[in-house]
């Protein structure tokens, strides 16, 4: 027996694995994966996925603390990412879990027996007629070892390790998912307090805009139509501002969500965002950005978990080997249960050999191939998307930097006809329809320059997502 023991244990060291070998598929199936990303000469590379490399805090290029202070918060108490890291945790318990077939399983279930003999049944020594009442006291120790010929605890281990790591990976896209989106609706608040600013002050100057007409009304030398559309322009901006408050109330409020705090009570004080640089993409891009995608690392690990399972659903056709064993003490008096002569012993092995399931296994192995293609299938997507998401915050970065140029140009030229307008209604040439067209236009232009600047900072926030990380 300990022959057949030590022969079976090298049997299994020597890895009679049945299933296939993992190799990853190609991320693009009907052509070859693009070379590189190139835009305005910037040659953007790829190589294979490896979310392990660092992202750190790449929000700190902006350089604004409220937005770090709100990184960390929700690094600490966003509930979907606390929700993530107990999957993360689970998955690492699996792998363990599926570990421990490895091993011998023990355990023991000690027991105290009263019974009675029928006295219609023959005992051991007992004539039939005859009954008598005994006590036995057991202490078995079980141990089962299943021998893993042909590698379904190591599939089983190797599809655990790969899920867990996929779960990793998760956790890293979730992070880096909620930092973006976080960094973004910060932004678009700070956008939302420069264009509410901007309608304050611009409030103010149609004010003056207005007293000064009814002065010049009071003088003769304005008439009450112009009155009336300085009332109406001064009015109508006013009406704007509770509109955009409105809107940043709700920005407001996602932006608690994502920091895990009661939107009652939570405030970020108006800053207008005048001032703060847009990020530029560098010059130069080292090819390991857009590997570090965690989504793409994630996708590519639950292949190499899906072709695992389609080893383990293999080794189901073969048969299994199990030793069996049991030892411990047994007696019908207390006081020589555990005692050397109340030993008791069994040992042998156990061979499962499916013969017929219904096509059960058959099934599974279907299934498990299925679930590989799917998981193929799931990556090629994945990196396709990826491309996409890079393709078009690069061309964000380039085509957003030329329209505010152009918007720029267009408020120089609205301010300096806002500028004609004025002095030629105070010289009495026109009617202040003409300032009150001129102001609208430049009202118009300063809005959309603000919010292009939002824009801009969201897109490069939208780029640092698409490669995965800061290049800090």
């Amino acid at each position: 027996m300990l022959r057949i023991t030590l022969l079976l244990a090298a049997l299994t060291l020597a890895g009679c694995v049945v299933g296939p070998d993992y190799q990853r598929p190609a991320a693009i199936k009907s052509q070859p994966v693009p070379a590189a990303f190139t835009i305005n000469g910037v040659v953007w590379k790829t190589a294979a996925p490896g979310a392990n490399y660092p992202r750190g805090s790449w929000w700190i290029v902006f350089d604004d603390p409220a937005l770090n202070r709100l990184e960390d918060l929700t690094a600490a108490e966003n509930q979907t990412l606390a929700g993530s890291v107990a999957a993360l945790a689970q998955a690492r318990a699996m792998v363990t879990e599926a570990r421990s077939q490895f091993f011998p399983q023990i355990s023991t279930t000690p027991s105290y027996v009263r019974q009675r003999t029928s006295k219609n049944a023959e005992a051991s020594g007992v004539a039939v007629g005859a009954a008598y009442n005994y006590n036995l006291f057991t202490v078995p120790v079980n141990v089962g070892w299943e021998v893993d010929l042909w590698g379904r605890v190591r599939h089983l281990t190797e599809g655990a390790r790969e899920r867990m790591t996929a779960a990793g990976d998760d956790l890293e896209s979730l992070k880096l998912l909620l930092q973006a989106e976080l960094a973004e609706d910060y932004f678009t608040l700070r956008a939302q307090d420069a264009e509410i600013q901007l309608l304050i002050d611009t409030a103010q100057a149609y004010r003056r805009s207005l007293d000064l007409t009814l002065n010049r009304r009071k003088g003769g030398v304005a008439t009450d139509l112009d009155v009336s559309q300085a009332d109406t322009q001064l009015r109508t901006t006013e009406a704007q501002i509770p509109a955009l408050r409105l809107q940043r109330a709700q920005m407001l409020h996602a932006i608690a969500a994502l920091c895990g705090q009661s939107a009652t009570g939570f405030e970020v004080s108006e800053q207008p965002a005048g001032g703060l640089p847009a990020m530029q993409s560098p010059g130069v891009v080292p090819s390991e950005w857009l590997e570090r995608r965690p989504d793409i690392a994630a996708a590519e690990r639950r292949m190499a978990a899906a072709n695992a399972d389609i080893g383990v659903a293999q080794s189901a056709f073969y048969p299994s080997l199990t030793f069996n064993g049991l030892a411990g003490f047994q007696s019908v008096d207390a006081g020589t249960w555990i005692s050397w002569p109340s030993r008791v012993w069994a040992l042998g092995p156990s061979v499962n050999l499916p013969l017929f399931t219904g096509g059960y296994n058959r099934a599974q192995l279907t299934a498990a191939r299925a679930a590989y293609d799917q998981a193929v299938a799931n990556y090629r997507q994945t990196a396709l998307t990826a491309f996409q998401d890079v393709e078009d915050q690069l061309a964000a970065q380039e085509l957003l930097a030329a329209q505010l140029q152009g918007e720029n140009a267009a408020l120089a030229s609205a301010r300096q006809t806002l500028e004609i307008a004025n002095n030629r209604y105070k010289a009495g040439l026109v009617t202040y329809l003409e300032v009150a067209t001129a102001q609208s236009a430049a009202l118009d232009l300063q809005r959309t320059v603000v919010q292009l600047e939002g824009g801009r900072r969201v897109a490069a926030v939208g780029l640092i997502k698409a490669l995965g990380g800061g290049w800090e």
